[in-house]
């Protein structure tokens, strides 16, 4: 049986650990250029008003400089733009010199002294993601900070109103919420770029100020606020190389329909195409150059400060994040254009396909395409063109002289930029005005360039297919061959729109001539959200994709597509396979930090099953014996099932929230809206397997989990016996009632004066202490029982009898007849508190971040203010004082008392299991509740 249950969490600890490899292994290498500094970086401190000073000790405000500019703004004589870089958890103010000396650079090549003044802030690298008490500080900071960077420019002809925010990670929270403080004025910032900040919820949920402080920005941002519908936002999401916050996270609540709130991941944004990492956002050069671009074409030339039309930031963002169309302002494209050519400078094309090289000198070149004979056969007309210098080159004729246009509409802000070429696509039911179209094929500068282009047929654009169940675990796959005969082809992914579906996608290209062909781009099109990847493949070539998604289509009403740009005349084979290891790294990175939760629940299962053995024999069984039979998602997840099906039900959602009960918190790969609908297919109970398989994952960390702790228990057991006398005494780390009651006391005092974390770390290590000791006077005794049997053959042999062996034996062992019962009640009490120590770990574990952030400000404050954890932590430390003196004999004196407690845990279970995946803090309370119930059947 033991062989089966270490098969089984084997296996189960494999899953995981095969799921860890391909969250941080499993992608793809790190393609971002790294920004270097051209001179030594400079920071200079800008000076705060004096109460602000007073107020924020630990903070502070800084000019970015290098070289001569830093010699020049010494004095803070600022005649730039102003631009305000926030760092985010535990980041530094030194993360902003990458965007600050690119702009420099970019600067110098700038006409009118158009420059950007880079600000940067010092939140002394609080660990703000993980503990919220500081994020309403820093708010309060970057508001007073905004006014002082204002002031500064007060003696300027034309001083900036407003200045616009830089936020990485949490900074980019920080950065929304200042619209919550009352005194703030909505002009001081008119735009707002966030790097890898996570917009829809906190990463993780460790106390209820992160949780308050996001319910107030999300509150605020999904008004219809006219103050905030003329602020820009651009989110901007690291891919699946940022495993600290998922892209998911960086969409922006807002209303839908507000076109100035836009949130894309940096592997669409056009001329980067690159996933990054938490940290390498900040610095790569693709993303920053793209940063400085936009910033800079949104400074007006005559005030030299950034535009204050919202229209104009909008156009100029989604020109250089989202759609690189070749050629800004794109609204202005629509006035007519009049040609001058020569008459031999213009070809018509007849044919349903072009392919045109330009030569190596200067030529004029026009090619037409007549709609009038293809608007009843073909529905679109593309084009492709690599290393065309022209950033106008399609065009809509209106009017023509014999075989030339002389007048046409500019259609080039259709163009898409893409890694190895820029396309366009026109319908032509939307061209009803128009006689001809023009491709303009010009070389003025001589530069060589190709261009493609096709007439399409609707039908043909797009073809489905049916991917594989995610339950199929690679074992089917789904094919299509295409043979090519145009230059795009589209497959609709049929059913791809869960995050939890993760697949590997092979293309097989393969082609009879090869020669002056374009490369092949293969892109996964995401039409909810810009998440877009792209892969750039040679001819003929085998590539691999990953088929995966940031964000979930939960109405089943649009699937994923894979878009090829391919080459003519050639054979393309699409297989697409389900990929079981990226099916865990996608549930992974989705629902990591829900783990914690099973963890718990699956460690009171097994506290409740050495309980029942207390009851039925007196005696307890092992920590990992009774770890493994914590898994009883039957008797946990089958009550949460019914408790959702329930809620579906008007009368009983009416009746949950007259008894003001919380609401239930779902896991990540879902939402509220998911309960309150009747959703179609089987999306409803996907969450529930997941569930079952983060149960499965969470009690192997428990199994192992507990099995780490005895084994570093047993090596620190001989660290510590060298300062301790051998003990046989079951009571050994015991605490007298007063000691109990002063220690207590003590606790309280030091968790209220200083850090409520700081109170439970010590109370670990007091129970820790009992749990060494245990194990020492285990070893002693072991070792005396085994050495007594030698001890009385020897005196046998001696001549002593029977009886004064054992008297003989009595005296060596301190007067004291040992037995194997001692030993056996030692060992119970040691699997007894070992697997309480286990509990304990996971407060300890949840208050660490307050106990970080209070060591760092110890230099301000001695007292952690707010305190997440005092006083809702006095009962689990009164509880882990007096369990120190609890032992299996005791509590089998209290079975009434301890037969109810026993009830008691699986309710807790299940109740931890509903409440805590998105509050991982009460996972605290839940376990001071069990150890409390345990105290009174110590006492009781």
């Amino acid at each position: 049986m033991k062989v089966v249950v270490y098969a089984f969490y084997g296996g189960a600890l494999g899953c995981l650990l095969l799921a860890l490899r391909e969250l941080f292994l499993g992608l793809e290498e790190n393609r971002c250029s790294m920004t270097y500094m051209f001179e030594y970086p400079e920071y200079r401190r800008v000076q705060l008003p004096r109460y602000v000073a007073r107020q924020y000790p630990a903070y502070g405000l800084y000019l970015y400089g290098e070289g001569v500019y830093a010699q020049e703004t010494r004095g803070l004589k600022l005649t730039g733009a102003p631009v305000l870089f926030l760092p985010g958890n535990a980041g530094s103010y030194k993360q902003g010199r990458s965007l600050g000396s690119v702009a420099l650079r970019k600067a110098e090549n700038m006409e009118g002294g158009i420059h950007l003044n880079v600000f940067t802030i010092d939140f002394n690298e609080e660990l703000v993601a993980l503990y919220g008490g500081g994020l309403l500080r820093q708010t309060h900071f970057l508001h007073e900070s905004i006014k002082v960077i204002l002031r500064l420019y007060k003696d300027r002809p034309d001083p900036p109103q407003s200045v616009v925010l830089v936020g990485h990670s949490m900074g980019g929270v920080v950065a929304r919420a200042l619209f919550t403080l009352p005194g703030f004025s909505p002009g001081l910032v008119s735009l707002i770029l966030t790097q890898a900040s996570p917009h829809q919820a906190p990463v993780l949920s460790l106390d209820p100020y992160i949780l308050e402080f996001y319910s107030s920005v999300s509150r605020r941002w999904s008004t219809e606020a006219e103050d905030l519908r003329n602020v820009t936002v651009l989110s901007v999401g690291g891919g699946y190389r940022d495993y600290q916050v998922r892209s998911g996270l960086t969409a922006l609540s807002c209303s839908a329909d507000d076109p100035n709130k836009m949130a894309v991941v940096v592997t669409a944004v056009p001329r980067t195409w690159v996933s990054t990492d938490h940290l390498s956002i900040v610095w790569c050069k693709e993303l920053v150059l793209a940063t400085v671009r936009a910033f800079f074409d949104l400074i007006e030339p005559e005030t030299r400060q950034f535009t204050e039309d919202a229209e104009k930031r909008r156009s100029v963002l989604s020109h250089h994040f989202i759609q690189h169309t070749g050629r800004l302002q794109a609204h202005q494209l629509n006035r007519p254009i009049s040609f001058s050519g020569l008459p031999e400078s213009w070809s018509e094309v007849n044919t349903l396909r072009l392919i045109y090289s330009a030569p190596k000198e200067a030529k004029e070149k026009y090619f037409l395409f007549v709609l009038s004979s293809r608007r009843k056969a073909y529905s679109h007309f593309h084009c492709r063109s690599s290393d065309m210098e022209m950033s106008s080159w399609l065009f809509g004729c209106t009017k023509m002289d014999k075989s030339m246009c002389v007048q046409a509409v500019d259609l080039s802000w259709r163009t898409e930029l893409l890694p190895a070429y820029k396309v366009v696509t026109v319908k032509l039911g939307e061209l009803s005005a128009m006689s001809h179209l023009v491709i303009d094929a010009s070389n003025p500068s001589a530069r060589q360039f190709t261009v493609e282009c096709e007439w399409q047929r609707e039908e043909r654009l797009t073809v489905p297919l049916s991917v594989p169940h995610v339950l199929a675990f690679g074992l089917t796959t789904s094919d299509i061959t295409i043979n090519s005969s145009g230059l795009l082809h589209t497959i609709q992914l049929k059913h791809f729109h869960q995050v939890y579906q993760a697949f590997k996608i092979i293309v097989t290209s393969h082609c009879m001539a090869t020669k002056d062909r374009l490369p092949n781009i293969y892109r996964i099109k995401v039409p909810w959200f810009r998440e877009d990847s792209f892969v750039t493949a040679g001819i003929p070539s085998v590539t691999e994709m990953s088929g995966m998604l940031h964000t979930s289509r939960h109405d089943n009403t649009s699937s994923a597509l894979l878009q090829l740009h391919t080459s003519p005349n050639c054979q393309y084979k699409v297989s697409v396979r389900s990929s079981f290891s990226k099916v865990l790294g996608q549930v992974l990175r989705s629902c990591g930090p829900v783990l914690l939760v099973y963890t718990a629940a699956v460690l009171l299962l097994a506290l409740r099953r050495q309980l029942g053995c207390i009851i039925q024999t007196g005696h307890t069984v092992a920590l990992r014996e009774a770890a493994a039979s914590g898994l009883q998602p039957h008797k946990v997840e089958l009550p949460i099932l019914i408790l959702h099906l329930s809620l579906r039900q008007g009368w009983f959602q009416e009746g949950w929230t007259a008894l003001g009960l919380p609401d239930v918190d779902m896991l990540p790969l879902t939402t509220t809206e998911d309960i309150s609908q009747d959703a179609a297919g089987s999306w409803q109970y996907w969450p529930h397997l997941v569930s079952l398989l983060l149960c499965v994952l969470g009690a192997a960390v428990a199994f192992w989990g507990s099995a780490v702790l005895s084994a570093s228990v047993h090596m620190l057991s001989f660290l510590l016996g060298p300062l301790h006398r051998p003990s046989v005494s079951r009571h050994s780390g015991t605490l007298r009632p007063s000691a109990q009651i002063l220690l207590i006391l003590s606790l309280i005092v030091v968790g209220g004066a200083t850090c409520g974390a700081l109170a439970i770390a010590v109370s670990f290590l007091i129970h820790l202490y009992r749990v060494l000791r245990l194990k020492m006077t285990e070893r002693s005794l072991s070792y005396m029982m085994n050495l007594a049997p030698q001890r009385m053959e020897q005196n046998s042999d001696n001549g002593y009898s029977g009886s004064g062996r054992q008297k003989k034996f009595k005296e060596c062992n301190g007067g004291s007849l040992l037995s194997k019962s001692e030993l056996l009640d030692v060992r119970d009490d040691l699997q007894l508190h070992l697997s309480l120590s286990t509990l304990l770990t996971l407060p300890m574990m949840l208050s660490a971040p307050s106990l970080v952030y209070w060591s760092r400000n110890l230099r301000y404050s001695v007292r952690l203010d707010p305190d997440p954890w005092w006083p809702y932590t006095v009962p689990l430390l009164v509880a882990s004082v007096l369990l120190t003196n609890c032992s299996t004999n005791t509590l089998s004196h209290s079975k009434l008392m301890l037969g109810l407690t026993s009830r008691l845990l699986l309710p807790l279970s299940v109740a931890m299991t509903t409440f805590s995946p998105l509050h991982l803090y009460r996972v605290t309370h839940f376990v001071s509740v069990a150890l409390t119930l345990l105290v009174t059947c110590c006492h009781i």
